[in-house]
């Protein structure tokens, strides 16, 4: 048990940094600081946009329109760190 618990909070983890990548990329990609027309940034914006973007669009949905500010990058991080904690603080110690 104490295995599915480590792989869940590792794949929380990863989920944690792909989000933030995608936060990054998108502000690199708005100020034009990466070429849009290079395959492989392409390649990576595309990927991150397909790994975070159904999980981000439901929260965009329940938003209020904040001009051009994006915060569902946030409340699903604040979302993950809950999940987190709560698997590390009540699941894990009452099944071990």
């Amino acid at each position: 048990m104490l295995a599915l618990i480590q792989t869940i909070i590792m794949a929380l983890d990863i989920y944690w940094w792909l989000i933030i990548g995608s936060a990054v990329f998108s502000w690199l990609y708005a100020f034009n600081v990466v070429n849009p027309r290079n395959q492989f940034v392409g390649s990576v914006g595309n990927f991150l946009f397909r790994v975070t973007e159904p999980a981000l669009r439901p929260i965009r949905k329940l938003l209020p329109d904040l001009g051009g500010i994006d915060i569902s990058p946030i409340i699903l991080l604040l979302i993950l760190f809950f999940v987190r904690q709560f698997i590390l603080t009540t699941i894990a110690p009452a099944l071990l």
